[in-house]
């Protein structure tokens, strides 16, 4: 299912950031619609250490959804700069010196180099190893109640299609007898035509006989009984799933799956405008429950 969250957390000096500068750690999770779980990770160099934990936090609460975690540290300078000692200095110079003379063609210092690296960064100063899950837990937290309502929307929505299509079968149901009922009129009326064609050639008992095989071999190659009956069973599944809740996406896959059959097969077997018609209705409300279901977990 779909979803967003997000969660902040700022450190200072006294979190163990560098004097005179604030870092700020922010972290996204999307969520789209997939049938499997797929996680994707864009992190900030400082923090690929923590993908491993953070794809074991995912894994555990999540089952279905295409998944993506941002995190990054955003540094913010204070408005006083914080003066370098005179032996960080004499360290920076020694270690340029060092570097020149191995390497002639390097570029020296500048000034904002200089304030740089004597500041430290608080990207280094501060541990992120205890922020950073706890704030993915947070927006976790968040976006897994975000699904949550979405998916007693989908439910509702769900419901809704189930009962339309309770009303299909259940004005599907009376149109074969009728129909069996006018075939057999028909190949009676046929009968009694061939019977004054025949004029006695043919025998009365033989000819209606027949009349009435034909009428039968009809009434069994129309009737939809089953694929009603095994429809309504497939729809009171779903709805007990859909009530009870959990995992159980896949599970309503497979139903839907189920269910197009049905209605595929209802739809071979129609011999009116009406039975198609139905058929297709059928088809159209099933493929949008196919298109919601694969957004539930």
């Amino acid at each position: 299912m779909t979803g967003y969250a997000s969660a902040q957390h700022g450190a200072s000096a006294e979190d163990g950031g560098a004097p005179g500068r604030a870092s700020r750690l922010g972290l996204e999770i999307r969520s789209v619609n997939s049938r499997f779980l797929d996680l994707s990770f864009r992190l900030s160099d400082e923090l690929r250490a923590h993908e491993p934990a953070l794809r074991a936090l995912l894994t555990a609460r999540l089952k279905r959804g295409k998944v993506e975690v941002r995190a990054a540290i955003e540094t913010e300078s204070g408005s006083t700069l914080t003066t370098p000692s005179t032996t960080q200095l004499q360290q920076l110079a020694m270690l340029q010196d060092s570097i020149q003379a191995w390497l002639p063609q390097a570029r020296a210092l500048s000034v904002a180099d200089a304030l740089r690296l004597c500041s430290g960064g608080s990207h280094a100063a501060t541990d992120w190893s205890e922020i950073l899950p706890a704030l993915a837990e947070q927006a976790l937290t968040e976006m897994v109640a975000a699904r949550a309502r979405e998916g007693k929307r989908l439910s509702a929505m769900l419901i809704d299609r189930i009962a339309q299509l309770r009303k299909l079968a259940a004005h599907a149901g009376p149109l074969v007898p009728q129909l069996v009922e006018q075939q057999r009129q028909r190949f009676m009326e046929r009968w009694k035509d061939a019977m004054a064609l025949g004029e006695g050639s043919v025998a009365p008992e033989a000819a209606q006989d027949r009349a009435l095989t034909e009428a039968t071999a009809f009434a069994i190659r129309i009737d939809v009984a089953e694929e009603i009956t095994r429809l309504s069973s497939h729809l009171d599944e779903i709805e007990s799933l859909l009530k009870k809740g959990g995992e159980i996406g896949k599970r309503l896959d497979f139903l839907i799956q189920e269910l197009h059959r049905e209605a595929n097969t209802l739809g071979s077997k129609s011999a009116t405008l009406e039975l198609t018609r139905i058929s297709v209705d059928m088809k159209v409300l099933i493929e949008q429950m196919r298109e919601q279901v694969q957004n539930i977990e």
